[in-house]
């Protein structure tokens, strides 16, 4: 039987070769070579981070929040650079949606 760590260190590598991950990498690397860019998901990833915080300490966010965080996405979606590596993301999470139904299978077998 193989080992569970050799596999997962399989997948590692199986992901980091896929092209979506390729692409993901290369629109990365463009967000950091575009200053304004790169500091619109600074912005972002910083709002982002502080309203889960929030909402996992058992607080709502305020329609101001929530109004800017729209307002951030909305520039976000206007910015070709960001546009381009979040279209990468998100082709990218279709795999890792499919690779943890088959990782947690086992998992969810064991409560039903």
């Amino acid at each position: 039987m193989a080992n569970v760590y050799d596999l997962a260190n399989e997948l590692e590598r199986g992901i980091r070769a896929l092209p979506e991950y390729k692409k993901a990498e290369e629109s990365r690397a463009a967000i950091e070579a575009d200053p304004v860019a790169k500091d619109l998901f600074k912005e972002f990833t910083d709002f982002q981070q502080g309203l889960y915080a929030k909402i996992q300490s058992g607080q709502m966010p305020t329609g101001d929040e929530q109004t800017k965080m729209q307002e951030l996405g909305t520039k976000i979606e206007g910015n070709p650079v960001l546009k381009d590596y979040l279209d990468a993301q998100q082709a990218l999470s279709v795999y890792v949606a499919d690779i943890e139904k088959i990782v947690f299978g086992p998992l969810q077998d064991l409560v039903k």
